[in-house]
């Protein structure tokens, strides 16, 4: 019998995704991981190995005898920060911390790196987008040295690690993870390969020595981090840095924690000497007046679990186009034109030849539902030119049929809103425990939300009607009949109508 041979299988190429770095034992056009298109590409073969066991680290032991001391959180020196981790910086943490250019990362890493270093826990910082002395003149201006903080500029991997031995730090901050590289590695900084390689060694690097690591990360024109997806996988805790660079107010939220939840967020007030955590930064998002005036709301949001209180403006003018134009800033466009048009349809507002200009006020946007009703309601005044009482807070979203819905934290929103002073507020029904000494009015659809407004009550029946408007008088002027009745009807200051307000009954309406 002739003798068998035995064959080796050629090595088969492999496939691997440039985005998310996603091996695959095929080439497909869309990635499956990360659904992107024309990403994968072929990079070498397989090599078919098999692993053998070898000896382990630390022996496994029972959960209940690990101890949880080691893992104990340190803080940063900024509270607000603190409040987003989950209470401080665990040891051998790795943080990824992503925002537009221009926001602010820098100015509060650095901060913190000075508030974070002390005799006990050195702090190194390497900065691989500047040089040393533009550091220093920052640190200058922000007021964030320290004998402890130590500065390095470098782009190579082999660079950091070494300062990382030297240094021996408690904390380090790397800005950016997409300025290093490996000269082990081919590409060019910031490519795929390189992301990864630089942070599987600061994570290795970390977890061995306990070492908290706070990365910062680029992100792309439609605010996506930069680099793989599996960078976002391989840190504990992503956190993005969001703002807009025209206004004072800077959020840091969280979007993976693996110490803490991730309904928490950061408030932080940008200024000429730094940035500062802000504890109570409802007031950057209200506008302060002797009266009120016509087409402003206030509403209570939540921003992760942190009850913030803004404002709503409106403004209405007769259109000279024929398309009136609708125009929104930082408010959905998309969910705008569904509140005018259920303001119009179920609140009988006239808006179809009108310019309709909608923002909130602090750069705050707004993107959950309850402030649906504080933009109708503030639609409707600027209709009617009639100024909401200030102590009024609306909270609630509107659905197409007319309906205030509830909203989620409705008790945390009214007992925000009372701590600052407000006495009132319209609620969708049913919000729970009232603080003791507010004044809650619930409605169930926007027609009961406007006409339980003092300056949209009509006058009881009978009512006179004029038999036409004077012909010199234009619409809406100071000779419009229907203005007149409403003007005589609200007093110069509608607060004083919020003693025994109640909504108007239906036999009272026109």
């Amino acid at each position: 019998m002739a003798a068998r041979t035995k064959t080796t299988a050629k090595p088969r190429p492999a496939y691997r995704c440039t985005e998310c770095g996603n091996q695959l034992p095929k080439w497909v056009g869309r990635c499956p991981e990360c659904n992107s298109w024309g990403t994968v590409e072929e990079y070498g073969a397989v090599p078919l190995r098999t692993t053998a066991a070898g000896p382990v680290s630390s022996p496994a032991k029972p959960i209940g005898q690990v101890d949880g001391q080691v893992a104990t959180a340190r803080t940063t020196g900024v509270p607000e920060l603190d409040r987003v981790l989950g209470g401080g910086l665990v040891p051998g943490a790795v943080v990824l911390l992503a925002g537009e250019p221009g926001v602010g990362k820098s100015t509060l890493l650095l901060d913190v790196a000075a508030k974070a270093a002390s005799d006990r826990h050195r702090t190194l910082y390497v900065t691989g987008e500047e040089s040393a002395g533009q550091v220093r003149l920052r640190a200058d201006r922000i007021n964030a040295l320290s004998e402890h903080l130590y500065l390095a500029a470098e782009s190579d991997l082999g660079a950091v690690l070494g300062h990382i031995e030297a240094v021996n730090p408690g904390l380090l901050i790397l800005d950016s993870v997409q300025t290093i590289a490996s000269a082990e590695l081919d590409g060019a900084p910031g490519g795929p390969a390189q992301v990864r390689e630089v942070a599987n060694a600061l994570i290795r690097a970390s977890k061995e020595r306990g070492m908290a690591t706070l990365l910062v990360g680029h992100v792309t024109k439609d605010g996506q981090i930069a680099g793989p997806r599996l960078l976002e996988h391989l840190v504990d805790v992503v956190l993005s840095f969001e703002g807009d660079r025209h206004a004072r107010l800077r959020i840091i939220r969280g979007v993976k924690n693996r110490y803490g939840a991730t309904d928490e967020v950061g408030c932080f007030e940008l200024h000429d000497e730094g940035i500062a955590g802000l504890a109570d930064p409802s007031g950057l998002f209200l506008t302060r007046r002797d009266k009120p005036v016509p087409g402003t709301c206030l509403t209570v949001t939540l921003e992760g679990r942190r009850p913030l209180v803004a404002e709503v403006q409106a403004l209405m003018v007769d259109s000279q186009i024929p398309s009136p134009r609708r125009t929104t800033s930082g408010l959905e466009s998309p969910r705008i034109a569904m509140i005018l048009a259920v303001v119009e349809r179920h609140g009988g507002v006239k808006l179809g030849k009108q310019d309709i200009y909608t923002a909130t006020v602090g750069g705050v946007k707004l993107t959950e539902p309850s402030a649906d009703l504080a933009i109708a309601l503030a639609v409707a005044s600027s209709s009617s030119d009639t100024p909401l009482p200030s102590n009024l807070v609306a909270i609630g979203e509107v659905g197409l049929a007319g309906e205030v819905r509830r909203v989620t934290g409705v008790q945390r929103r009214l007992a925000e809103a009372h701590r600052l002073g407000f006495t009132h507020a319209l609620v969708p029904p049913d919000p729970g425990k009232v603080p003791p000494g507010m004044k809650v009015v619930e409605v169930s659809d926007i027609g009961e939300a406007l006409r339980a407004i003092p300056g949209r009550r009509r006058p009881a029946r009978p009512r006179q009607e004029p038999s036409a408007p004077p012909a010199a008088a234009p619409r809406g002027g100071a000779g419009d009949p229907a203005r007149a009745a409403l003007q005589a009807y609200v007093p110069a200051h509608p607060e004083e109508l919020m003693d025994g307000w109640e909504p108007v009954g239906a036999d009272e309406l026109d």
